[in-house]
């Protein structure tokens, strides 16, 4: 039995489809196809991408990872004693049919389904749980959603057991440690949806001199979350949300009682001064106070050696990569997909295995889902781009692509099929020498057109991660930061954070082979096997297609691109490049 999942009429929409024998065929975010981040709305492209990889006719369910039915004794007594939120609940409830008439949204955008397929709504967190314990490698396990809301709820905690889970407890509205982070994220002047990795990566330049204000807005205890409600607007004003048909928005979730404690809010593309990285600093110490004690109280309440996480909150990498040090927890599995895009797989999960009772039979090892590109494609995009361009055997293509690295020059990489999820994990990535020492800066101002403290991640042969980082537990999924041995911070400036710690990718040979052989061959030339790696994009969604990858190299100043068998060198194609750089700069302006 074929399952299709989905993450509708919310942001980060996606789909994913299990074949019939229970392995994940292909999963994608909408955003990647229409070209728009975190885009909100019906998936319609992403669910025919999935569709055609698996055989149409063999599918038989279809699981939605919203369930407006969830706590809706709750919603209404809420609706009912606080009449402000009126328009704001009329808003969600506009939502909450799109999702109930999900069926009517395949027609309208002419999307065929076998006659007898059966639909499901999977509550929010229970997919999130699902998506992280039915796809880990664990008999049995503790299992954690932690994120802004999701059908009224911020956290849902349990256990799971072989092909059953069982929910413990949770978190319901207005509550919420998502929303606390969130609320500092726009309090700084990190406005748009998704920006909360701005705020975390600021909090490694500050000093938590804040701590003690910054606790008085959330406190945890056990399994319990609780906001001061007094620094918050949601619970009694709502909050202006968009999630249709473009990128989300959320409207500012803070009251004024954060200006008497914290000052005037930063006004978005203006000077980040100290104060605002040591305010940054506090709240990731606040945040990761309360999640230990959360995933603590977690532990106390199931006794389980491992624990499996999902949710926004579960991709806050930096406490992660604390996790061995302030739980027993001796096992981690941390979705990759740990946003609200991974709740595709997690309802087609949940459905395959709670609702249907099917054996486990899938682990999540890799997020290569996406669409995979051969070399007459990538050559006819690069012809049609005019571009100069040489054709390369795989041994010579990763000979040259290390060797050029090495010489201190900046590479796009686009091979194979693309990741699903947030990261780039070494398919469609910007790789450069950790070596350098102006590397990130470089890569920042030339290639990246971002903030200058943003950092860049490590990945590393596996087998040679405990030479450089203080944990040598696997981390494919670059969602757990760990500490850089003291003595090989200088050998990797460019990818060690200004507190020590890398976001890593640890490489397992079998998992992606070409890419660990690009590493092994950098790491042969210059002792040190690990490279730079940020995502190919410049302010866009990660590169899908070929032409898109051609687009984004030709525009901005990488100097190299190996795509697919063929490698392109910027100095032989100055002349395409200005004329994109002109042209991009054009549409930049009229845009204005």
């Amino acid at each position: 039995m074929a399952i299709l999942g989905i993450n509708a009429f919310h942001g980060d929409s996606s789909a994913a489809i299990f074949s019939d024998n229970g392995q994940l065929l292909a999963a994608i975010e909408e955003e990647r196809l229409l070209r728009i981040k975190h885009w909100a709305g019906f998936p319609a492209e992403s669910i025919r991408y999935c569709l055609h990889a698996g055989e149409p006719g063999s599918l038989t369910d279809v699981a939605i990872s919203r369930d407006p039915k969830a706590n809706l004794s709750a919603k209404v007594l809420r609706a009912a004693f606080h009449a402000s939120l009126w328009p704001s609940l009329l808003s969600r409830s506009r939502n909450s049919l799109k999702v109930g008439r999900i069926q009517q949204a395949f027609s309208q955008h002419g999307i065929a389904l076998p006659g007898q397929v059966r639909f499901h709504n999977v509550e929010h967190h229970r997919a999130h749980m699902a998506s992280a314990f039915f796809a880990s490698p664990f008999e049995r396990a503790a299992i954690l959603s932690v994120d802004g809301f999701g059908d009224f709820s911020s956290v849902m905690w349990g256990s799971g057991r072989g092909n059953r889970m069982e929910v413990s407890g949770g978190v319901r509205f207005p509550h919420s440690m998502g929303m606390f982070y969130t609320a500092f994220t726009q309090f700084l002047g990190f406005s748009k949806y998704g920006d909360e990795y701005k705020m975390m990566g600021l909090a490694a330049y500050g000093q938590p001199r804040y701590v003690d204000q910054v606790a008085d807005v959330m406190k945890t205890e056990g399994t319990d979350v609780r906001l001061n409600l007094a620094y918050f607007t949601h619970h009694n004003q709502g909050v202006e949300m968009t999630w249709e048909n473009g990128e989300p928005h959320m409207g500012t979730i803070f009251s004024s009682k954060f200006r008497e404690a914290f000052g005037e809010p930063r006004i978005p593309r203006t000077e980040v001064l100290d104060w605002h990285a040591d305010l940054a600093a506090s709240v990731q110490t606040v945040l990761e106070q309360n999640y230990f004690a959360l995933l603590n109280a977690v532990h106390k309440a199931t006794g389980e050696r491992a624990i499996c996480l999902a949710g926004g909150v579960a991709l806050n990498c930096a406490a992660n990569g604390k996790i061995f040090e302030r739980t027993p927890f001796r096992d981690v599995y941390i979705q990759p997909a740990a946003h609200d895009a991974g709740t595709s797989i997690g309802a087609a999960l949940y459905v395959q295995h709670q609702v249907l009772g099917q054996p486990r039979c899938f682990e999540m090892k890799h997020v290569y889902y996406g669409p995979r590109y051969e070399a007459d494609p990538i050559r006819e995009a690069l012809e049609a781009s005019g571009a100069v361009f040489h054709e390369c055997d795989t041994e010579t293509l990763v000979r040259k692509t290390a060797q050029q690295i090495a010489d201190g020059q900046i590479v796009g990489w686009f091979q194979n099929a693309m990741e699903f999820g947030p990261r780039a994990l070494g398919n469609r990535s910007i790789l450069a020498d950790p070596r350098s020492t102006q590397m990130k800066d470089t890569l920042n101002a030339r290639i990246k057109y971002r903030e200058p403290f943003r950092p860049f991640c490590p990945s590393v042969l596996a087998e040679a991660t405990g030479d450089f980082f203080e944990i040598d537990y696997p981390a494919p999924f670059m969602v757990q930061a760990y500490r850089i041995r003291e003595g090989r911070r200088a050998d990797i400036p460019a990818v060690t954070h200004a507190d020590g710690t890398g976001r890593l990718q640890t490489v397992e040979r079998d998992v992606n082979p070409l890419y660990w052989r690009l590493i092994h061959a950098f790491g042969e030339l210059t002792g040190v096997p690990v490279l730079l790696n940020t995502s190919f994009n410049e302010n866009e969604p990660i590169v899908n297609t070929p032409r898109e990858a051609v687009e984004c190299f030709l525009r901005t100043q990488m100097d190299v691109l190996a795509i697919g068998p063929y490698i392109l060198y910027k100095s032989e194609n100055s002349h395409h490049a200005a004329n994109r750089q002109a042209f991009a700069e054009a549409g930049t302006a009229a845009a204005r």
